[in-house]
């Protein structure tokens, strides 16, 4: 936030001005008045930038299908202005997972790699994500693979790739990403599912623990809530349960598994 207010006080045109005022107002929860900046930056004069924030902030809730071509308009625009590759190459991405939304993935295809032509390494991700749609779970592998080989350190990228493999490898997959990052979460849930698969269910619940122990949200504690229920361990569902709903009171599943297990509980 800082750094946007000083590129807003160093900006050496109205229009550039606007722009850094859209995303600091965007960046406060102010999106229609984000919008609106843009829309004046656009009227002064027509740049990638404030094509660009427009974009983003319009993408900022759920699209239906009228709202998503406005998107995929605006960020075409976009790319018809003058700017650098690594914003050409984010335009693109966000163009990509535009279309894939729309369920256009040949054209999501080609701008994931129209952005990797100008070496944007994220659009591995997107490409990959057509293939799995594709049902082109080897393609979806490999294209993770060469995201990997450029950025060996990056847990979400293991963590993605675990998608597309069989079990063994989405395990040795997540162990790495735990590695690089033990706060993720995602990892240990797998795990715990699998052991729950394989009838280990102490395991399970040991694993599934880890996690809520530095981020106690609610899907943690209601998937370790039914673990505990398949278990007939009903004082423990009703603790976790009880916890989830500290979090969120209206969680239907949760309150459904409360239930369940306090009818158990009071069972003569």
């Amino acid at each position: 936030m800082r750094s946007l207010r000083l590129a807003r006080n160093h900006s050496s045109s109205e229009h550039e001005r606007l722009v850094y005022e859209g995303w600091i107002l965007y960046d406060t929860g102010h999106r229609e008045e984000a919008l609106a900046k843009a829309e004046e930056s656009i009227a002064i004069q027509r740049s990638f930038e404030a094509y660009f924030l427009k974009a983003y902030a319009l993408s900022d809730s759920t699209l239906d299908p009228e709202s998503s071509m406005h998107v995929i308009h605006i960020l075409e625009e976009a790319l018809r202005c003058p700017s650098d590759g690594l914003r050409k190459g984010q335009a693109l991405n966000n163009l990509g997972s535009v279309y894939v939304d729309c369920d256009k993935l040949d054209l999501a295809a080609d701008c994931y790699m129209n952005a990797l032509n100008i070496k944007h390494t994220r659009a591995h991700q997107g490409l990959a994500r057509v293939y799995h749609l594709k049902n082109q779970r080897k393609l979806a592998y490999d294209e993770m693979t060469k995201l990997i080989e450029k950025a060996r350190n990056n847990a979400s990228a293991y963590e993605k790739r675990s998608e597309y493999c069989d079990r063994d490898m989405a395990k040795s997959d997540l162990t790495t990403a735990t590695q690089l990052d033990p706060l993720r979460t995602y990892p240990y849930r797998y795990r715990a599912a699998v052991l729950m698969d394989d009838h280990k269910e102490k395991e399970a619940i040991i694993e599934l623990s880890k996690p809520i122990a530095f981020k106690p949200d609610l899907q943690l504690l209601h998937l370790r809530a039914a673990f505990y229920e398949s278990m007939n361990d009903y004082a423990s569902t009703i603790r976790d349960c009880a916890a989830a709903l500290c979090l969120d009171s209206s969680h239907a599943d949760t309150i459904e598994l409360y239930n369940i297990s306090k009818e158990h509980v009071n069972e003569p």
